[in-house]
């Protein structure tokens, strides 16, 4: 079975990435893109399903200690054993003729006997390749993948593994790559290990100086950014939502999803972060795949796309795989990819807000905006699943409509502004009537809180992007009392829920069984908002703490369960990581980012 899920660290070649655990072994690892099947599923499962591991011969215990060299993405693990001291040096070198992972054995002190164990499962855990010596290397080929392995000590086959033994003493330097491939086409050219990791070091540390934040926080930010890079598929500028699968927001529960996909929820606060922190050819990227994915009819707008914008991705389960600490089902693919989430016009219009100022005003897209308002205008008022994609009844959720408002709000500001052409006075009038539909309808005067849906108590994490998109101004006694609410109904040791999953009319609120952890992007957001309303120090507090709760790398995933005191669900999440960045900016100022306003 798979490590703590804090316990892993990432590599990647910006269109896939490992996972490494603390004892040094890949646990998961998906070929060729991050949406791919996986060669390495232990993560998931068990080592039968495909694992790496590269540690000292005869422990499985975790390692000493682990870092990452400087401002990149280049993992360093060391083990101090009674034999002597060692490190591992992982990464994935930025791509060119095909993926590859490198592993250096680097001997520090003494004479550490090592051992690799390479178990090579195609398809997620559930196919043995074929595996034999050419010229040199060892290849594994099975159907349409194949995997080949090139080291500087030998290796001998056993159990449908691949191990090698050796001993490593001071400055000894023992290399592995492993190079995948179409099994139909020759092997690719071998990459040289060191030449690979002094060019990666170098690419990263370029990469890394181009970062504007220089702010107190400039270790998580940065560490951040480097891990919104690494979810990012370089051919297209997408950025993933997390590269794995099926990690639970529940132990042992049903909440397991595929997050190796593109969400239209995150293109706002994606492009925020990337612009005001000086990454604009990220975020003319992330912009240019939003449009493209986009294109085409307006009734026909999803909430999540594959990295290169394709519109299908069918879910399925993967049974032979038993989940991780045995949360089942293991689902591929996302079936919210075919529920109505009317947020998504509100960020997609909203996004294309942001960008227009730092990136320019991009006019051959406006005819499409205006199809997607025009569209909005006619829908706007229908019940939805909402930002959180629950699986129960649609309902007229309060963040649906707040973002519709947002919509109508960007698109009048636009005309306005950029002298854009478009009908602003009737695009104002819709928008005023959203805006007094969602005080009438969506809040509780009784309470003084906005609530989850039009005539429900409930309350919604999502209700505390009000002030920050604009609805209502931060001093709006409304806005006050929701963040308040929030903060003593909806939270968890302090930690934010998204929802609760029960309701008060009876119904289970997102047709599954169970809970879930404290969701880390909407303690951020709540941070946000405790500065917003005037209260600074409780807001630095409980950034601080959601720093806190990093992994000794640097990496959040999506939550956080303070019932266990571990992280949850798909592991690292960008929304996290990208909420980070924003509220470091937010309580920080920005004196050192480019101001990033809407229209």
């Amino acid at each position: 079975m798979g490590a703590p899920i804090e316990d892993y660290a990432i590599i990647g070649d910006m269109q896939t990435v490992a996972l490494v655990s603390r004892s040094g072994s890949i646990d998961w690892l998906c070929l060729p893109r991050f949406d791919s099947g996986a060669c390495f599923a232990a993560l998931l499962g068990t080592l039968e399903n495909g694992h790496w591991r590269i540690a000292p011969r005869g422990g499985t215990g975790r390692a000493t200690r682990r870092r990452y060299r400087g401002d990149t993405l280049i993992l360093e693990t060391e083990w101090d054993t009674p034999d002597g001291s060692v490190r591992v040096i992982d990464l994935m070198p930025p791509r060119d003729e095909a993926p590859d992972v490198v592993r250096i054995v680097e001997g520090i002190s003494g004479r550490v006997p090592m051992q690799s164990v390479l178990r090579l499962r195609f398809d997620y855990g559930s196919v043995i390749p074929w595996v034999r010596r050419v010229d040199h290397q060892i290849a594994a080929v099975a159907g349409p993948d194949s995997v080949w392995l090139r080291s500087d000590v030998p290796s001998h086959g056993r159990d449908f593994a691949t191990y090698s033994d050796f001993e490593v003493g001071p400055n000894d330097r023992v290399r592995f790559v492993l190079t995948w491939s179409p099994s139909h086409l020759p092997p690719p050219s071998p990459v040289i290990a060191e030449l690979a990791l002094s060019q990666t070091e170098a690419i990263w540390n370029d990469w890394s100086e181009q970062c504007w934040y220089s702010g107190k926080w400039r270790e998580p930010v940065l560490r951040s950014l480097l891990t919104l890079k690494a979810l990012t598929y370089d051919p297209t500028g997408g950025i993933v939502a997390a590269p794995t699968t099926s990690l639970p927001e529940d132990l042992g529960g049903v909440r397991n999803w595929d997050y190796r996909f593109c969400w239209l929820r995150d293109a706002t606060m994606t492009l925020a972060a990337l612009i005001r922190s000086g990454y604009t050819q990220e975020a003319s990227a992330w912009r240019q795949w939003l449009l493209r994915a986009i294109a085409g009819s307006a009734p026909d707008l999803q909430n999540v796309y594959g990295v290169a914008g394709e519109r299908r991705m069918p879910e399925y389960e993967l049974p032979w795989l038993p989940g991780y600490e045995g949360s089942v089902p293991v689902r591929i693919g996302n079936g919210a990819v075919d529920q109505l989430q009317l947020d998504v016009y509100g960020e997609v219009i909203d996004a294309l807000a942001v960008a227009r100022g730092p990136l320019g005003i991009h006019k051959e897209s406006w005819s499409l905006q205006c199809v997607l308002i025009n569209h909005l205008i006619k829908h706007w008022g229908e019940p939805d699943e909402g930002i959180w994609e629950v699986r129960g009844a649609r309902r007229p959720f309060t963040h649906s409509k707040v973002m519709a408002w947002v919509a109508l709000d960007r698109a009048v500001r636009a005309v306005k502004r950029f002298g854009l052409s478009g009908p602003a006075a009737e695009w104002k009038a819709v928008r005023d009537e959203i805006h007094r539909e969602v005080c009438a309808k969506g809040f509780d005067a009784d309470r003084n809180t906005f609530t989850q849906y039009f005539g429900s108590r409930e309350l919604d994490a999502a209700l505390l992007l009000i002030p920050q998109v604009g609805f209502l101004p931060p001093s709006d006694p409304r806005v006050v009392g929701t963040v308040e609410a929030i903060e003593r109904e909806l939270t968890h040791d302090g930690l934010v829920l998204r929802y609760s999953t029960d309701t008060s009319d009876g119904e289970n609120l997102d047709g599954l069984p169970g809970t879930e952890g404290a969701f880390l992007a909407c303690t951020f957001w709540l941070a946000d908002d405790l500065h917003l309303i005037g209260r600074p120090k409780d807001a630095r507090a409980l950034f601080e703490r959601l720093l806190d709760l990093r992994n000794d790398v640097g990496l959040l995933a999506e939550e956080y369960d303070p019932r266990y005191g571990r992280m949850v669900g798909n592991f690292p999440q960008a929304y996290s990581h990208i909420a980070l960045v924003n509220s470091a900016l937010h309580l920080g100022g920005t004196e050192s980012a480019v101001r990033c306003e809407r229209d």
